[in-house]
């Protein structure tokens, strides 16, 4: 099984580009959508975040849940608090990684797609058989998310600040798909790109994820 790390900055089209890997047949493991299942009622970082965030709270007894809006916006200008939560979150994301990998083995998935949007800035491209940056002009990602709502160019500005550079992330890559023109020229490129790591064989699966299976069993996922 070969794993790919999908990343790209915020609004660059990466979710066109993980739906057209899926629909090549690929497993797809969604980092955001797993931190929102995380904050979730019943989620496994409800506890150890509103121990650190109690204000962020919503709802009472089994539905009690972790306002998103309310904890971005204890966090969004406070690089300690941030790093803090992301302390929280990140070894459980990287253990819900752990079990999607492993049932998709399993399953026998020949590709198995990560992604993750702060890929390279937390060193998981280590874990991963290749790597895949999606990308946009500049005015193109402006467009695209200043048309998000609640979404201003100061918002945007201290996201992108969090980020590595998009210049960056392209050059780190071992593939880069250019979301810009038509959105079949991406579907294309990643339908090319699933064929040929499908027929590749993964080196990384499970050797580079012995970590991640430790944290996995203590985790509330295992």
């Amino acid at each position: 099984m070969v794993i790919l790390g999908l990343t790209g900055s915020i609004g660059m089209g990466k979710t066109t580009v993980a739906n057209a890997l899926r629909a090549a047949g690929a497993a797809i493991y969604d980092a955001d959508a797993a931190v929102h299942r995380l904050l979730a009622p019943g989620g496994a970082a409800v506890a150890p975040v509103l121990a650190r965030f109690p204000d962020a709270g919503t709802g009472e007894g089994p539905a009690r849940a972790v306002d998103r809006a309310a904890l971005g916006a204890q966090v969004f200008a406070d690089p300690e608090a941030l790093a803090e939560l992301e302390a929280i979150l990140h070894p459980l994301v990287r253990a819900g990684e752990w079990h999607f990998l492993s049932a998709s083995q399993r399953r026998g998935c020949r590709l198995a797609v990560l992604d993750v949007p702060l890929l390279f800035e937390t060193g998981s491209e280590a874990r991963c058989d290749a790597t895949l940056v999606v990308s946009a002009p500049s005015f193109v990602q402006k467009a695209r998310v200043l048309g998000r709502a609640r979404m201003t160019e100061e918002r945007l500005a201290a996201i992108l600040a969090r980020q590595m550079p998009d210049w960056e992330k392209r050059r780190r890559a071992d593939f880069v798909i250019r979301t810009g023109l038509d959105r079949r020229v991406s579907r294309l490129a990643a339908r090319r790109i699933a064929a040929s790591l499908s027929a590749q064989r993964g080196t990384r699966w499970p050797s580079c994820w012995a970590g991640a299976l430790v944290r996995a069993e203590g985790s509330g996922y295992a």
